[in-house]
Parts: C-alpha cells; structure tokens; sequence
C-alpha cells in the first residue's frame, strides 16, 4: 500500500513548550515559492504525493466558477471555505442552493453540527436535528450541485469521480499544477480527493492566488475573483477565531487549512508555501506557514508575532498559561 512521505524524510517543523521544556515535537515538510515561482526553500520531502484535503477546495471552486456558475464575494468565498457553521455560514450556503430551488438533502456531505461553540449550542437549545448545511464543507457541496444544474449533469452521483463534474475538476487541478494525481481517495466529505506533491500543490496554489483579473483566459479571470473574494471576506472562510480567517484578516494573505496538517499560503508579493505535518496535526500549520513567509520577506516578522497571539497556540497549566506551540523553521 502507498502513502505519505516517511518520517526519516521529515524535518522539524514546530514544537510544543511547556513550563520551558520541549513535550511534544511536529515534524513534517515545507516548501516556499518566490513569487516567480521558483523554489526558494525545501524542507524535507516536497515531492513526494500528500492528499491535499481542504487545500483542494480552491482548485474545486476554481472549477465550478469556469462552469457556468457565477460566484463572487461572499459566495465565492463560502465555496471555498472549512466554515463553522455560524448563522451566517449556513445562510450563505441556504443562498446558493436557493438559485435552483435545491434542499440540503441535495448536498452530498455528511449530517453535522457546527463546530462554533456559539452556534452548536443555539442548535442543541433549539432541538433542531444536525444537518448537511452545518458541515464545514457544504459550500463548496452547494457550488458543485449549481455547476451540475448549470450543464445539465445528474445531480445524483456527482461525487462520483466518473462524474463530468469531477472530471471537470480534475483537469483544472491538473492544469494548475502541472501534475497528474497519483491517486485519488475518498475525503471525509465525500468527494474525491486527488494525492499530488507539496511542489505542485504549492505551484498550483499560487497560480490561483497571482491570476490576473484581466487575463484573457476565464480560468485565470475567475481564479483572480475567488482570491480577491477570499481576501475580502475572511470570515466567510472560517469563522470567529478559525486561523485561516485570522491570518487574512490580519496578514491579507490567501490562507486555506486542510486536514491532516497540510496547509497552503500566499502572501500578498506572491510568495506561496504549502506543509504537510507528518502527524496529521494541524494545531501548528498557520504559525509555520506565516514563519516561512516571514523568513522569506514577504510577511512582517512584528505583524506574525502579533498574529500568534491571536491563534489559540497557548499551553495551559490549569487557569495559567505555561508555554505554547511555536514554530521552529
């Protein structure tokens, strides 16, 4: 059986400090592009296959807004979220799938319950059943049923990889990133996931964050208009204290976490990292990202360390905090 890179092919990404003494260690690989999109760093392992995981949902929103389907700001950037399920979340994503007169039963993720606390206990008071709208996917599920209403695909079976709609994707995942998948999986939303390396994902990422607005080809025009949507409605791709929309909102970078420690993001100059921690934690993946653009020029150190106290990297000992998790690239 194939997977992941190996941990003798990791290095030492981030730590975890308590009261002084290093408890834990998060060990992965890294890469950073210059904004010409060369590589300018390499930590570890960057070309063996990862799944992306949620980093994938820029490339799926990419390519429902190349198949007939209008998204532009906080639509667009629902689509591409890992959202949390607040009021506001769910009714951008009711929205989309009131174009077409679509019910949530229509969308192909699973029944949950928001992860915002504040949310999730409105739910529980009003005894209201968890739902498919709640899950931190369903925009992006909602955007794929309009792309298949849009060119008269079946809605049922469109998480099919066979499906016109996945293949659509495919072929825009592959044009970005200048790589064919090396396998495709099932992602816990139910829709395929493509194994591709940190390099491509990374240069993909980047050919999205940097397209022109004025582009003559509509698959850059619209990748322009998701990133310029992301960048200006940062609370649309999380949520209240989600570190994606801490980190855009406070660093104007496109940011998108992705399960399993893998992360992907673009400073404003165009500099473009994408991780994978080895463990599957993704508690570190903003602070290191945000440190190797720091280290790289293209974020300020001073505004990074701001930042981080914003990202919930504290160490507790009882009501006291005793240390955090810091990253060390």
């Amino acid at each position: 059986m194939t997977g992941t890179f190996s941990v003798t092919d990791a290095v030492e990404l981030a730590v975890v400090e308590r009261s002084g003494f290093i408890e834990s260690r998060h060990a992965g690989s890294a890469v950073v592009l210059s904004p010409e999109g060369e590589v300018v760093r390499a930590l570890g392992d960057i070309r063996t296959p990862v799944f992306p995981r949620s980093c994938l949902k820029p490339f799926q929103a990419v390519a429902v807004m190349t198949s007939g389907v209008t998204l532009r700001g906080e639509d667009a950037a629902i689509t591409s979220a890992s959202h949390s399920g607040t009021a506001a979340h769910v009714a951008l994503v009711r929205g989309l799938l009131d174009r077409e007169s679509l019910p949530t039963s229509a969308l192909g993720c699973p029944p949950a319950s928001p992860s915002d606390q504040v949310a999730r206990d409105e739910l529980i008071r009003s005894g209201a059943p968890r739902d498919r709208v709640y899950m931190n996917c369903s925009g992006k599920h909602a955007a794929m049923l309009l792309a298949c209403v849009a060119n008269d695909w079946p809605l049922d079976g469109y998480l099919d990889p066979e499906h016109p709609l996945q293949k659509r994707i495919l072929d825009v995942v592959e044009r970005l990133t200048g790589e064919r998948p090396a396998a495709t999986a099932v992602d816990g939303c139910g829709a395929p996931v493509h194994a591709i390396s940190l390099n491509a994902l990374a240069r993909g990422i980047q050919k999205i964050t940097t397209a022109a607005a004025s582009s003559p080809f509509a698959l850059f025009r619209e990748a322009a208009a998701l990133t310029e949507s992301v960048r200006e409605n940062p609370w649309a791709v999380g949520g209240p204290g989600q570190p994606d929309s801490i980190a855009i909102e406070r660093l104007g970078v496109f940011a998108k976490v992705g399960a399993e420690g893998v992360m992907v993001m673009t400073a404003p100059d165009g500099t473009t990292t994408a991780l994978k921690v080895l463990d599957g934690s993704s508690r570190a993946s903003t602070i290191i990202a945000l440190r190797l653009l720091a280290d790289a020029g293209a974020v300020d150190d001073a505004a990074v360390d701001a930042v981080q106290t914003e990202l919930d990297l504290w160490v507790m000992g009882g009501e006291r905090r005793v240390g955090q998790v810091r990253a060390t690239v």
